[in-house]
């Protein structure tokens, strides 16, 4: 089925994309991190950051270098070495009481400028299998201040757009997406977060006050998606879904979007798409890259696929 693709890509930024930047300034000429001379120091590095990366050093408040060196079966001085230059690329920061070694922010920073390239890479055939098997256009939508910025638009051949969504900033009070991009925000931070904003805007079945955002928000939340009804105009429904980030944060969100006369009666169905999209999306962010499948078996009733 040929479809219509749109992508939007820097235009403007959003927290999601936040560790990219800090990656890009930390990474300079003089990076020691690739001064190593031999694969065997290489190696013995990514060892050493698999460990610090295990559940018996992230439970605690880090492990010591002599417990690193037996579980990555080395001498302690070789150990010692390979630390001092992680540390000095902040790969890896070493707590000056407890002499014990935990992953560094820059490490964090770069798997999720990793995450933030594989979300761009990944969503593509995941908007063109929703627009497939539900017929409506479906959208990846990142928060951008208090609303949100649609990155990817794909839509049916045949679908006419009077306004293009690529790019445009979106309000997030009375649409799907903007509703699941808040789902890991507390109400304080909602209420901070749209501060200022028009809760005037949007369709006749629009939120009219914060509590009336915070009860939509607290529905969805444990449905795990969302559904607006005319919210964001007069005969406009949508469905949305989070994609979840490597920590298992809301990072981005899917969602559909159409005429209420087209879609209206199909909105649960299309609902149970959306989730298992992103569901499906989530999984091959943080999946290995031989495992992660080319689409999801199927959301429809009873488990059957439309």
């Amino acid at each position: 089925m040929a479809t219509n693709l749109r992508c939007a890509v820097g235009r403007g930024s959003c927290d999601a994309y936040t560790a990219t930047r800090l990656a890009t300034r930390a990474i300079g000429a003089h990076d020691r991190i690739m001064a190593y001379d031999n694969p065997t120091s290489l190696t013995r590095a990514i060892a050493i950051l698999t460990v610090l990366g295990s559940p018996e050093s992230t439970s605690g408040d880090g492990i010591g270098v002599v417990q690193i060196a037996r579980l990555v079966g080395r001498e302690k001085t070789q150990v010692s070495r390979t630390l001092k230059t992680l540390a000095e690329a902040g790969l890896v920061t070493r707590d000056p009481a407890t002499l014990r070694y935990r992953l560094g922010w820059r490490l964090f920073a770069l798997a999720a400028a990793a995450a933030g390239q594989q979300l761009l890479t990944l969503t593509p055939p995941v908007l063109r299998q929703l627009v497939a098997r539900v017929g409506e256009a479906a959208h990846l939508s990142v928060l951008e201040g208090c609303g949100l910025l649609t990155l990817m638009s794909e839509s049916p051949p045949w679908a006419i757009q009077s306004v293009p969504w690529v790019g445009r900033i979106a309000p997030l009070h009375c649409t799907s997406a903007g509703r699941v991009l808040l789902f890991d925000h507390t109400d304080a931070e909602v209420r901070a977060r749209l501060d200022g904003a028009d809760l005037a805007t949007g369709g006749p079945n629009r939120p009219h006050t914060i509590e009336d955002v915070l009860a939509r928000l607290h529905e969805a939340r444990r449905r795990g998606y969302a559904v607006v009804n005319e919210e964001f105009e007069p005969g406009h429904v949508a469905v949305a879904a989070p994609v979840r980030d490597f920590g298992g944060r809301v990072t981005a969100a899917l969602n559909i979007s159409a005429p209420k006369f087209r879609l209206g009666r199909s909105l649960p169905a299309a609902a149970r798409e959306i989730k298992a999209a992103a569901d499906h999306l989530s999984h091959a962010l943080v999946a290995d890259e031989n495992a992660a499948t080319p689409g999801w078996a199927g959301a429809g009733p009873d488990g059957r696929t439309w």
